[in-house]
């Protein structure tokens, strides 16, 4: 089968990168090429800021309504290909076909409709002064603005940062990853069906350290959005603070599910705990690779825990009876494994999991690692203090709430925490005092597209969702008259 060749997209046309450069792309269920994207540079970034500035004044003239149909045409192109772009999705990225198919392809669906939805009602406040003035504010965008996704949920954050910039009125220059760009690419194909003017959204593939710091570093692009690692979050504010930029960063996280003595253990939460720390093979920011469980039913807790873990099956991403798939890269896969062995060198106890799997046939040289579980860890050790960003949770128990809270506290990061417990004076007065952006309480991962999103600390800089990224796209101007 021979590979698939990607474009970006610049000015309303998909063009060859400009050098004639192009990056392998692997598919991690077989460790296999199996496409070829554009290894672009400073200079392609260039032409996607280039065209973006000519289309900015006039995309931020159409009217939301106008800017709203289009967004909801491409949710309509992308929904009527929904299996071929969870297709894609799960052989780029090594994630189950039927993780891609009933939540990454449709949560990139409901994003484009949702900021659709939102700008066309969307208003500004109104003071009126005893002097006999009135202050208003306007909400104007920005011009052109950069949106840098990661590989983890491709189409799911690629949509997330461009339909509220788009919806907002700006033009784009948007950058997926190079490890999963090809429904980004798809996406590209389908916004010059979908009618969207030529240079409101430009596609640039490539490496971070090459399109992604043209990005950040281009005096054209006004604002930043940018999903990753905490390290490539502190170069590009480093990168953006001469410029001025307005950035939002939604960075790592080390994220704690902490499960108190009087919690339900029903059959559907040990499920939903478990899923918190396993879920796309850990490869989501806000898993949960810290499991706090009071000591009082720790032991109990420990062994319905692992009987489920150690039930899980990593096997195809294709195949329906799998419950993870492959990692996403060769380098990820290898930093997994290293973050194991240093576990074990801290004198962590492997209870499940610990190593590779290797599965017959084609996918013998896929990046497969069996889900893992490590107890006997000081919480101030390097592997509960480090993202490790796979599937890997550390048990961690805890006397009463004090211990706990500082716990769950004691790191770096600030994404995400999942609270488990009956008793609904503790939820409220613990969710509190816990130090991150999101808490889920008795669930994990319900996410509202109108609530705020980020994190405290090393998680990140800003919010994203409903409003928050509306505000983030458009720049406040107050205008008073007197009468």
């Amino acid at each position: 089968m021979p590979s698939l060749r990607l474009a970006n997209l610049i000015d309303g046309r998909l063009q060859a990168p400009r050098q004639d450069r192009w990056l392998d792309v692997f598919e991690p269920a077989t460790g296999k090429v199996f496409a070829h994207c554009p290894d672009s540079d400073a200079d392609d970034v260039a032409a996607a800021v280039a065209a973006a500035q000519r289309a900015a004044s006039a995309w931020a003239a159409t009217s939301t309504e106008q800017r709203a149909h289009l967004l909801h045409r491409l949710a309509d192109l992308i929904e009527a290909r929904v299996d071929e772009f969870a297709a894609l999705e799960s052989r780029d990225s090594g994630k189950l076909l039927s993780l891609a198919r009933s939540l990454d392809i449709p949560r990139a669906v409901s994003n484009l409709r949702y900021f659709a939805a939102a700008v066309v009602p969307w208003s500004s406040e109104s003071h009126a002064m005893e002097l006999g003035a009135i202050n208003y504010t306007l909400r104007q965008p920005l011009g052109v603005v950069g949106c840098i996704s990661p590989w983890n949920l491709p189409l799911y954050l690629f949509t997330w940062k461009i339909a509220p910039a788009l919806a907002a009125g700006n033009a784009v220059v948007a950058k997926p990853s190079e490890i999963t760009p090809c429904t980004a690419a798809l996406l590209g194909e389908l916004s010059i069906e979908a009618g969207f003017p030529a240079g409101v959204l430009n596609i640039v593939q490539g490496h971070g350290p090459i399109v992604g710091q043209a990005i950040v570093e281009h005096p054209g692009i006004k604002a930043v959005s940018f999903t990753g690692s905490t390290r490539t979050g502190a170069q590009i504010a480093t990168a953006a603070a001469p410029h001025f930029k307005k950035l939002s960063l939604e960075l790592g996280g080390k994220n704690p599910a902490i499960v108190f003595a009087d919690t339900e253990l029903s059959e559907a939460n040990l499920d939903t705990i478990v899923r918190s720390g396993f879920a796309n093979q850990g490869e989501i920011c806000l898993c949960g690779s810290r499991l706090l469980v009071q000591r009082a039913i720790y032991d109990s807790f420990r062994e319905r825990y692992l009987a489920r873990v150690r039930a899980l099956r990593v096997g195809d991403p294709l195949d329906t009876s799998s419950d993870l798939g492959a990692l996403v890269s060769q380098p990820h896969f290898d930093k997994v494994m290293a973050c194991i062995a240093q576990a074990r060198d801290e004198g962590g106890q492997v209870l499940c999991g610990g190593k590779a799997i290797t599965l017959p046939g084609a996918h013998a040289g896929g990046w497969y690692v069996a889900p893992t579980v490590i107890e006997g860890l000081a919480p101030d050790a390097v592997t509960n203090q480090q993202e490790i960003f796979g599937p890997v949770v550390s048990l961690i128990p805890f006397e009463d709430e004090a211990e706990a809270l500082a716990i769950a506290n004691g790191t770096g990061y600030g994404l995400a925490a999942s609270l488990w417990t009956t008793n609904l004076a503790r939820a409220h007065r613990f969710g509190a005092q816990l130090d991150f952006g999101i808490v889920w309480i008795n669930c994990w991962l319900l996410r509202d597209l109108r609530t705020p999103f980020g994190g405290t600390k090393q998680s990140g800089l800003g919010r994203e969702g409903g409003v928050e990224a509306l505000r983030f796209f458009t720049e406040p101007k107050n205008i008073c008259i007197r009468y």
